[in-house]
């Protein structure tokens, strides 16, 4: 058996579904956007993401998965025009919303999922997808990433497999599996004939923002599906008497990943 045998979409398949039992709905992100949009004024990741990004030659951008505008408002201050896609209707709101706030006029928002016909979608110079990768056929996902760019894409996709440190799962007394690592992105990209480059962006964990008990469990519940009363109760009891750097956990970590349209397929 060699490498070039092996079906990583498929592979990475299986492993999604083995990972979680169901895809986040739109409206999981509709009650979030207040809140993302209060947070990405002061986002340490997206000026990281931004600092790896060459807009040499560009005039236009596609931010797919584009949330509040995190990554397309700062963006969108240096291009002529950026296109949000998003499939959650209150973060495209959002993005309008505080489009409007800062003067810009030349955002334009766009109302898709990954899955959905994307055929009127613009082919823009580059194309980002900002840990908005965690998707059914990634595959299919790259290909689309691939074919609306005229000369750049630029992706995060989460490295390690965990939104919170493992250990601190542990606390509650289960962990989850392990979400896709990007390696199955590198993997696939290598069999369309795209050689990508990899890099990383390291951030402090979610848990780090969180202000005091009560939103430090809602944090790790979202990440972990919930949390019942006993596992609640043994992550107080631990809490209480952890540091605040134990709290904090293990540093979260991206796979920032790009190519140029011109290289290989």
């Amino acid at each position: 058996m060699t490498i070039a045998s092996l079906d990583f979409a498929q592979l990475y398949r299986q492993h999604l579904a083995e990972a979680r039992a169901q895809p986040k709905p739109p409206q999981a992100w509709d009650r979030r956007a207040g809140e993302l949009a209060q947070r990405m004024t002061v986002s340490r990741y997206a000026q990281d993401f931004i600092a790896r990004m060459h807009l040499d030659g560009a005039h236009t951008l596609l931010d797919v998965g584009c949330g509040p505008g995190t990554l397309a408002l700062p963006l969108a201050a240096r291009l002529e025009q950026v296109v949000g896609l998003d499939y959650s209707s209150a973060m495209l709101d959002a993005l309008v919303h505080n489009a409007q706030a800062q003067g810009l006029a030349n955002v334009r928002p766009i109302l898709r999922a990954w899955e959905d016909d994307w055929s009127d979608v613009p082919i823009c110079d580059i194309v980002v997808a900002s840990r908005s990768t965690v998707v059914e056929d990634m595959a299919a996902a790259l290909a689309k990433l691939h074919a609306k760019a005229r000369l750049r894409v630029y992706l995060t996709h989460l490295a390690g497999g965990h939104f919170i440190d493992p250990a601190i799962q542990q606390i509650v007394g289960r962990t989850r599996p392990a979400m896709p690592d990007y390696i199955y992105v590198i993997n696939i990209l290598h069999g369309m004939g795209i050689y990508p480059t990899l890099d990383y962006i390291t951030v402090e964990s979610q848990l780090a923002a969180a202000p005091d008990f009560d939103d430090y469990a809602r944090r790790v519940a979202r990440s972990m599906g919930g949390l019942d009363d006993r596992e609640r109760q043994r992550l107080r009891a631990w809490y209480d008497d952890a540091s605040p750097r134990d709290r904090i956990g293990a540093p979260l970590r991206w796979a920032f990943i790009h190519w140029q349209k011109d290289a290989g397929a």
